[in-house]
């Protein structure tokens, strides 16, 4: 008898200790941006930004008719989204170059370090990703045969500083190419340089002596700043060196150099910089910012293009989507690229490139739309990412819905908590989901998370407080908060079931519940949404929603 109840006990011990588990059945998103509502593409014209939302530092290639994209992702997982089109302006993703966890170990560093600006390239049927993991290992190359991967793990390098590139010329010889300290102290802060060695495309490795192509940027008596992102290419005879410089905000621009050879002496443009917002008017409507880091791709019939990044704030330099991928043509004068002339605005709407037109993405990517996932397939949609790469499977897909483990890892925190964020796209966007959880122990919660970093986020939750279930929303604005925020609004709830609802509007948000058949209930109102801005938390990545549990 003392033995049966002996093992009742270690049993009701055990499942007490078990987390509890979420289960989401859907969840809806639908964005627009008031720009939609006045300008409008033609049969012949595409709309930018072609990647909306967090898609920072892209960079192209081309085999063939095929293109394929790359972009940022810090330290989220799955890292370095693969896309590919046919047209470059229909965009659908691939895979990730970065989906296994033991490929990068992001460890407990912070969400805006990890993986920085990629390089994407194609040399004699291999291609090659190079890039930095930032605090998590340094430079490395990847390769892989097809782009949608497997990709290789990391081949890491000596090579210091940030954003290496490839290059392979006419004759077979690699480069690469890379943002590191300048020659000696640094003059201001800021001060950078761009270096180029040769490379083994068999060891991956570089070799050789480095040769120093920039020091400073363009106007060095000036002190250019945060002179990244390079890539060469070849045109009539000249090699073209384009850099970023300005720093990644409103004073961002990209630059071009050219040379007769590889390893310079490399003149600037006396036009720099070819592509910038900055010093145009700021009240301007709906304006268009911080573009640069750019990349040129060519098509079959040797038209030139140009992919970069830029912002669209609300207002002033707030904007909470993060910096997007945009398209335009690339001009020819004198031998010198030209995309945006001086003063000229980037277009939301341009006439598409003179390729066959591709058919439009599954999951859209620019314009208004309207996304749902309804959990019915085995595998998680592309869409979803975590905070770092997983160390165990905390979520399931089943029986048409998602699971999650209510782990004890707090969103504040520097583990990994138990949240599947998918970007945030527009100005103004509505996220929903229905959630059923049963809450056991004060700090346990499951709903909805915004989120820009760690320490910046709302929380919108079925919650275990001290005054029994009820619905919550939490708000963490700094590092000094709790990390799961500080409870501003909660209310009652009776139902398994509850729907959530997050609702963006620029620098506001809102946030309501109902139960599975009844109204949409105000749980509170115009809440402060420039916390989930880079203006605000600091940092380079775009604010992500989605959802999210915790074991207390």
């Amino acid at each position: 008898m003392k033995r049966a109840l002996l093992l009742l006990a270690i049993l009701a011990t055990s499942a007490a200790a078990a987390p509890p588990v979420a289960r989401f059945a859907w969840f809806d998103y639908r964005g627009s941006d008031p720009v939609d509502a006045t300008i409008k593409a033609g049969r012949q014209d595409y709309r930018n930004p072609i990647l909306q939302g967090f898609h920072p530092d892209p960079a192209i290639t081309r085999v063939d008719r095929d293109y394929y994209l790359v972009t940022s992702t810090f330290t989220y997982f799955p890292g370095l989204p693969i896309f590919h089109s046919r047209d470059l302006v229909s965009w659908t993703q691939i895979g990730n170059a970065i989906d296994r966890p033991g490929q990068l170990d992001f460890g407990r560093i912070g969400l805006s370090r990890g993986v920085f600006a990629p390089d994407i390239s194609y040399h004699d049927g291999l291609f090659y990703i190079a890039n930095t993991c930032v605090d998590c290992g340094g430079n490395f190359v990847m390769t892989a045969r097809k782009a949608a991967g497997p990709w290789s793990d990391p081949h890491w390098n000596s090579i210091d500083g940030i954003d290496p590139a490839l290059f392979f010329d006419t004759d077979g010889q690699a480069w690469i190419l890379n943002n590191g300290p300048p020659p000696g102290t640094p003059r201001y802060d800021g001060h950078r340089a761009i270096w180029l060695q040769r490379f083994d495309t068999k060891t991956l490795l570089p070799f050789g002596e480095r040769t120093l192509l920039v020091d400073g940027g363009v106007h060095p008596q000036q002190k250019p700043i945060w002179a990244e992102g390079p890539h060469i290419f070849r045109r009539n005879g000249y090699y073209y060196l384009m850099t970023a410089e300005g720093g990644t905000a409103e004073n961002h621009s990209e630059v071009i150099y050219r040379s007769r050879s590889v390893t310079g002496p490399y003149t600037p443009d006396p036009s720099n910089p070819i592509l910038t917002q900055r010093g145009l008017d700021p009240t301007r409507r709906d304006p268009i910012t911080s573009a640069g880091h750019a990349d040129f791709v060519t098509t079959p019939s040797g038209q030139w293009w140009s992919i970069f990044l830029a912002t669209r704030p609300y207002q002033g330099d707030f904007y909470n989507i993060g910096r997007e991928t945009f398209l335009l043509p690339v001009r020819w004068q004198d031998d010198w690229p030209r995309i945006t002339a001086p003063g000229a605005t980037i277009p939301y709407v341009h006439r598409r490139p003179d390729l066959p037109r591709a058919p439009a993405p599954a999951i859209p990517t620019n314009g208004a739309f309207h996304v749902r996932d309804d959990f019915a397939d085995a595998r998680l949609a592309r869409i979803w990412l975590q905070i770092r790469a997983p160390q165990s499977r905390w979520y399931s897909l089943a029986g048409g819905s998602l699971n999650l483990q209510a782990r004890t890892a707090a969103l504040g925190g520097d583990a990994q908590p138990a949240y599947l964020g998918r970007r945030l796209q527009h100005r103004d966007a509505v996220t929903e989901t229905a959630v059923s959880f049963a809450p056991q122990r004060t700090g346990d919660a499951a709903g909805l998370a915004i989120l820009q970093d760690p320490a910046h986020f709302y929380t919108l939750t079925l919650a275990r407080t001290g005054a029994g279930n009820a619905v919550a929303l939490s708000r963490r604005d700094g590092e000094t908060d709790p990390v799961d925020g500080t409870t501003i609004a909660t209310a009652p709830y009776k139902a398994a079931s509850v729907r959530l609802r997050i609702v963006l509007s620029g620098a506001r948000c809102a946030f309501f519940y109902a139960e599975p058949t009844g109204h949409w209930r105000l749980l509170a109102k115009d809440q402060d949404a420039t916390l989930l801005s880079t203006k605000h938390a600091g940092g380079f990545v775009g604010a992500t929603v989605g959802p999210f549990a915790r074991g207390g």
